[in-house]
């Protein structure tokens, strides 16, 4: 067999990059012979430029709905696989052509809630249009994988496709996330806490509204005004100036150490040196930071809310991300209930086992073949 994969353009979505490679990886390991061929569109913008900055120019439109869909519709193959629901509208064009087409969606945030994707886009309304276009061709797809039972209910709630369409696989978590030995060149951990005795509070992702990072630091300040010695790692986006304002008013700049974007290998020594994953999430169409910090027996506190609970399942605390006083009380109870920790990292270590690349592989090359 012959399939396709089309992703998106490089570095503009990086966990869209993570799913793709090790969608393509574990595709090969569950049906070696088959051919696979990769495309996306040609990057829009200037060697040395941020892809993101020069998102909004005539030229970025031309490749992403014009240039790249119609390159796509000319290749034979025998499956096409567009590995994300922004990149729906390639579906326009592979219908016309009456290839096989399957979509995986990740959320349909912008359609749920729309309220919490407040400034995350320049051109609100542009970016909404070309949003709804796009995951408007999930219909024209012969089969569409949804990365969550919640997202599952998402979709058939609100897009015209028949809930025996939509498949239901959920993300892996990479084998290179596990529990390290504590070697000397393991993350320099003592240079980012206050004191040895520091709660070390990890936070990984973007800053959009719906991580609810506000949440967060409201979280840490009741601890502080607790007297309880905690801190807090930020991995990911830097603070929006609300999120800042609201670090500078608190009196909290002294507890929280911005680790920036760091690679594969200092994430994973990351998790191993934290105390704890803050994950309290308004809304997540699946949550793989959960099952990262899993995978390398860091225990989780997250929310109760969209995808995160059938994530977690029994294996992390759930909490009201409503409620900044539940979240702090939940680091609390996790402090100081040793057992707690230990049971949750065991069962932790055994949850991440449900989601792996190699089964991810396996079950959508059966949506394949089930086309076929």
């Amino acid at each position: 067999m012959h399939v396709v994969i089309v992703r998106r353009a490089p570095k503009i979505a990086f966990s869209m990059d993570v799913y793709a490679d090790n969608l393509v990886a574990g595709l090969k390991q569950a049906r070696p012979t088959w051919k696979i061929t990769e495309v996306a569109p040609r990057p829009w913008w200037q060697d040395g430029e941020d892809a993101w900055k020069s998102g909004t120019g005539l030229k970025k439109y031309y490749e992403r709905f014009w240039h790249h869909p119609k390159t796509v519709s000319q290749l034979d193959a025998d499956v096409f696989h567009i590995i994300d629901h922004t990149s729906g509208h390639v579906a326009y064009w592979l219908k016309k052509k009456q290839k096989r087409t399957v979509v995986t969606c990740h959320d349909l945030v912008q359609l749920i809630q729309p309220e919490i994707l407040k400034d995350q886009a320049r051109l609100p309304a542009l970016s909404m249009a070309t949003w709804k276009y796009s995951v408007g061709g999930l219909a024209k797809a012969d089969a569409v994988i949804s990365v969550s039972e919640n997202t599952k209910r998402d979709i058939v709630s609100h897009l015209p496709i028949a809930e025996q369409k939509v498949e239901v696989i959920p993300n892996g978590v990479s084998a290179e996330f596990q529990v390290l030995d504590q070697t000397p060149n393991l993350f320099p951990q003592d240079r980012y806490r206050k004191s040895p005795k520091s709660i070390c509070l990890l936070n990984v992702g973007s800053t959009h509204q719906r991580k609810n990072i506000l949440g967060i630091l409201n979280a840490l300040h009741i601890l502080t005004t607790q007297g309880v010695d905690a801190c807090l790692w930020r991995v990911g986006d830097a603070f929006t100036p609300e999120h800042q304002q609201f670090v500078e008013t608190q009196g909290l700049s002294s507890l929280i150490y911005d680790l920036g974007k760091p690679n594969r290998q200092q994430l994973i020594e990351i998790y191993n040196s934290a105390d704890c994953l803050l994950a309290p999430s308004l809304y997540e169409g699946f949550g793989l930071t959960v099952l990262e910090a899993m995978a390398c027996g860091l225990p989780v506190i997250t929310s109760t809310t969209s995808s995160l609970p059938e994530v977690a399942g029994d294996s992390a605390v759930l909490v009201d991300p409503n409620s900044p006083e539940c979240i702090a009380k939940a680091i609390f109870n996790l402090h100081i209930n040793p057992a707690l920790r230990q049971h949750l990292v065991q069962k932790g270590l055994e949850r991440v086992q449900r989601f792996r690349w190699p089964q991810v592989g396996e079950q959508v090359a059966q949506v394949y073949e089930a086309l076929i």
